[in-house]
Formats: structure tokens, C-alpha cells, sequence
């Protein structure tokens, strides 16, 4: 068990979870807490209240606020945790999300679909949800001489592309690439102990999906029951159900994994519906 714990374990080090005061990015966070890193919560809004929640959990744990989408405020913020923490070993790029007027319905066929609203969704997922705080955080990164292990969310919508979310699924597709050529590149280029992953959710309940899989009574929509039936495991994920990917990839137990798309999707990537 000693050498269990010693593999997957995260003590001294300190980890930054953009998007960290959301659903699947306070659960990655309370994870890598457990696990012992120090968790900086960065966030448009409730940084500091999810802090202090984990920290009532006996997790160190502290809060900045961060906008994904503007680099010069990204980089006020890691200048901000560095002079606080020192060196950074984790980074996990959470924030994201799908808007309803980026999504087809019948009411907006996918030739109105609005440019503003897809830019946006593109602009979150990709830029903010990957590209500037690997920039920003990266760069500090390099100068860690243990390395560091930086994580990215992409979604199936990279593998499987999903009806009525064009610019979402587009996104997340360029988040998987972008993945590969960044583990690429900060190995050859900055440092070799540095990792970069991501992992592919699967279908997961949050604020921005829930319109679209349950209706108002609570029940599953004709897309939710889809899902549920292309899901060989029957069931949405669970929050917890990221934990133990995560401690993985910011741990030693991953030390050989770089560039790889991780799905945590109960099967969904592996049925062809037959």
C-alpha cells in the first residue's frame, strides 16, 4: 500500500484548475486535494467560496479570480499564484461550456445559428479552455525542473460528433489536437517531464447539458434516452466517476503518458449501437 500511495501521491505540489468553481471542475479539484496537491481555484466568480469549502475538507486550498478569455488578466493571475505559491506543477484547463444559441433546434436551423454565438463557444472551449492558460501557466511551467503535468477536457464530441452542437463538438475536436501537439512541443521544445493530457468525458449532467437530456418533470428527453441506450454502462457519469483519471495523470503512476485523449464515457466511444 506504501507504494501505492507514494505513486499516485500529489504532496508538495500545486496544482491550478481553471473553471475550478464549476460541477466537474470542483470535483477534478476536491480529487487532487485528496490527494494531497494544493488546490488554486481560478474562476469568473465563487473562486474564493469554493476555496473555502475544500479547505473544510482539510484541503489546502486557496482562490483567484480569472478570465480564460482575456490573456492579459491570465497572466495578472499567474503572476499573482506564483509570487504566492512558487512553482507550479499541475495544471487542469476546466472551464468550458456549450451556449443554447450555438445549438440547432427547430426553431434555429443550423443556417441562422448566430456567428457571435458560435465564436463564443469556439473562443471558451479552445482559447479559454486550453490554448491561453497553457500559454500563460505553461510558461511557468518549464522553469519547474520536476516538469509538471498539465491536463485538458475535451469531450466525445471529439470522437463521435454529436447533433445540434456544431461549434461545441468542433471545439472540443481542436481541444484533442491541440493536446497532442502541445505534449509535443513542450517535450522537444522547453522540458521533458512535462505531460500534457486530456480526458474526454462522456455524458455528464452539468448546467449547460441539462436542457438538452431531461425535460422540466425531470425525465430524460428523447436525447437523454438515446444516450442512456448507446451507453453500454446505462447511465449518465457522476461527478467522482473523474477523480481517479485525474490523480492519474498529474501523478507519477502516469510518468510515460503524454499526448493522449483519455475517454471516461461508460462505453459510449466503444458501441456502435448494435
Amino acid at each position: 500500500m506504501q507504494y501505492l500511495d507514494e505513486l499516485f501521491s500529489l504532496k508538495g505540489r500545486t496544482a491550478v484548475i481553471t473553471g475550478g468553481a464549476g460541477i466537474l471542475g470542483g470535483e477534478i479539484a476536491r480529487a487532487l486535494g485528496s490527494a494531497g496537491a494544493r488546490i488554486i481555484i481560478c474562476d469568473l466568480k465563487n473562486a474564493q467560496e469554493s476555496a473555502a469549502e475544500l479547505r473544510k475538507e482539510q484541503i489546502d486550498a486557496d482562490g483567484f479570480f480569472i478570465d480564460v478569455l482575456k490573456k492579459n488578466v491570465i497572466e495578472e493571475t499567474a503572476a499573482a499564484i506564483s509570487d504566492k505559491y512558487g512553482k507550479l506543477d499541475i495544471l487542469v484547463n476546466a472551464a468550458g461550456g456549450n451556449l443554447k444559441e450555438a445549438t440547432t433546434s427547430p426553431d434555429m436551423p443550423f443556417f441562422d445559428l448566430p456567428l457571435a454565438a458560435m465564436e463564443k463557444v469556439i473562443a471558451l472551449n479552445l482559447f479559454g479552455g486550453a490554448i491561453l492558460p497553457s500559454q500563460v501557466f505553461g510558461k511557468e511551467m518549464v522553469k519547474n525542473p520536476e516538469g509538471g503535468s498539465i491536463i485538458n477536457i475535451s469531450s466525445m464530441n471529439a470522437f463521435r460528433p454529436l447533433t445540434r452542437i456544431p461549434g461545441y463538438s468542433a471545439a472540443k475536436a481542436a481541444v484533442s489536437n491541440f493536446t497532442q501537439w502541445l505534449a509535443v512541443h513542450l517535450a522537444q521544445e522547453y522540458n521533458k517531464k512535462i505531460r500534457v493530457n486530456a480526458i474526454a468525458p462522456g455524458f455528464f449532467l452539468t448546467t449547460q447539458n441539462k436542457y438538452l437530456l431531461t425535460d422540466e418533470k425531470g425525465g430524460l428527453t428523447k436525447r437523454g434516452e438515446s444516450i442512456i441506450n448507446h451507453t453500454p454502462m446505462g447511465r449518465f457519469g457522476e461527478q467522482s466517476n473523474l477523480a481517479g483519471i485525474c490523480v492519474y495523470l498529474a501523478s507519477d503512476a502516469s510518468g510515460f503518458v503524454t499526448g493522449t485523449v483519455i475517454p471516461v464515457d461508460g462505453g459510449f466511444s466503444a458501441f456502435s449501437g448494435v
